[in-house]
């Protein structure tokens, strides 16, 4: 019987496409030809490499077989496949203590959320809640919405462990412990390279030792989640001390924070740098819009997933204004009040961008108050059902500098009511992404390929030689 020559490693095949193509060694004087060439003992021919030559050619590997594949050839292999992530996300807490350090010495993007959880000794279901997946136990009361953190003390040990063992760390995602603040301490006296922060579960006395962050950019504060946890959240006094202590920000998320006109005005004169706010699934308190003109180089203005936007923005004459602003997005927000919105863009009358995704009540009425917006060159329109055509058409007419204009999903727009003076504009428009309705987007899809033509070819009735139509005439002979 024929005997079956035995696979090759990864190793033998890496090694022998990489030697195939090397230069032939030219001899010196110190060479002995008659001397053999080195060998490995142990079969694996990449032992006769230097670490730094297989880090070199491993740095030339895609991440995804890099990280699966190679690292499963041989623990040298693994070893040095780990000294090339910089990037990691924990799900098991006692990871952090015992191999992390070691394992992957060259962190400098780190998530801790996952691994912050409690896991039940007897888990039935996974609640995900965007990019974060959580072990609940559906026996318990109640199952869901209060996820608990494990203790403040492990926390900041870990955090402890992380700032002597990363000490360029550049982005952190931890829970924020609210009793002992030592581990964030630790983090901002280790790591001076830190840029990007954020907090989960985040409070005020959670912030006291960010004055200590002198090179942070972007921070991000989560004081709850609906459907995940809950907890006291951020108030006008950890505002007030984030604009005090953070002063080269960049970018703030407040997501599940509590405010007033005095935190977002204290942010506004501290935070000079800061360009882009997003706020998330705000309870702020009414009168919060009027603090964004202290906001002087506010560029980006975001709101997602917000109930309500100003229960009461004040008077008019005590708005005031972005003079820098340049986009307006509102993503899933719920937009009842025609006066909180107006205040909006009253504030933000020099915004270029608007962006309206997945917004629950914008009709022709509540749209309209974007007319005071006079340099709009961008307009995105995505799944607003109530907005009309005639709604649309007022506006947009009014914006000499509109250049590009999306609407997609937005099944009260229809095609057949397009006035000319809007199929003008739609010409003289740089950018236009028409898709207003399911219909059209369905019949956009399926065009050329003959289907929607009630059965085309596929249904029709196949008359044989010989046989006769319904009216009784004879069919032509073939041809």
């Amino acid at each position: 019987m024929p005997q079956h020559r035995r696979l090759s490693s990864w190793s033998e095949l890496w090694l022998k496409n990489v030697v195939a193509n090397m230069p032939p060694k030219t001899l010196t004087l110190d060479d002995d030809p008659t001397k053999p060439l080195p060998t490995s003992s142990s079969g694996d021919f990449t032992s006769l490499l230097s670490d730094e030559l297989l880090l070199l050619v491993f740095s030339f590997v895609p991440p995804p077989l890099l990280f699966s594949s190679a690292s499963l050839v041989c623990r040298r292999w693994l070893r040095l496949t780990g000294r090339l992530r910089c990037r990691l996300t924990l799900l098991d807490w006692s990871f952090l203590h015992q191999r992390l350090p070691y394992r992957f010495p060259n962190l400098t993007d780190l998530d801790l959320l996952p691994a912050s959880f409690v896991c039940p000794s007897f888990s039935t279901a996974v609640l995900s809640r965007g990019a974060v997946s959580v072990s609940l136990d559906l026996y318990a009361d109640p199952p869901v919405g209060d996820a608990q953190f494990i203790s403040c003390e492990s926390i900041s040990v870990g955090l402890e462990t992380i700032s002597s063992s990363f000490p360029n760390l550049r982005k952190l995602c931890t829970v924020a412990p609210t009793v002992s603040d030592s581990g964030l301490f630790a983090i901002a006296n280790s790591c001076p390279t830190l840029q990007e922060l954020e907090l989960h579960g985040c409070t005020d006395l959670a912030l006291r030792p960010i004055s200590v962050f002198e090179n942070l950019q972007i921070l991000r504060l989560v004081g709850s989640v609906e459907g995940l946890y809950s907890g006291p959240g951020v108030t006008d006094i950890g505002l007030t001390i984030l604009a005090h202590g953070c002063k080269r920000l960049v970018e703030l998320q407040l997501s599940g924070c509590e405010g007033s006109y005095d935190g977002v005005s204290a942010i506004g004169r501290c935070c000079v740098m800061l360009e882009e706010l997003i706020i998330t699934d705000h309870k702020m308190d009414s009168g919060w819009i009027a603090g964004l003109a202290f906001c002087g180089n506010l560029k980006t203005l975001r709101l997602q997933g917000c109930s309500r936007i100003d229960a009461d923005p004040g008077p008019e004459e005590h708005l005031g204004s972005c003079p820098a602003i340049e986009s307006v997005q509102l993503q899933r927000c719920q937009i009842r009040d025609k006066r909180s919105l107006h205040a909006l863009f009253m504030v933000c009358e020099s915004a270029r961008e608007i962006v309206f995704q997945n917004c629950w009540g914008l009709d022709d009425d509540l749209f309209a108050s974007a007319a005071i917006c006079r340099r709009v060159k961008l307009l995105n329109l995505q799944s607003c059902s109530v907005l009309s055509t005639q709604g649309l058409e007022s506006i947009i007419l009014s914006w000499p500098d509109l250049e590009r204009l999306t609407v997609i999903s937005c099944n009260n727009i229809k095609d057949e009511e397009i006035s000319p003076a809007l199929s003008g504009l739609f010409s003289s428009l740089k950018e236009l992404k028409w898709r207003p309705d399911t219909k059209s987007m369905l019949a956009t899809s399926l065009g050329g390929t003959g289907m929607g033509k009630k059965g085309g070819r596929f249904f029709k009735r196949r008359i044989l030689p010989g046989q006769q139509r319904l009216k009784g005439k004879p069919d032509e002979e073939p041809s």
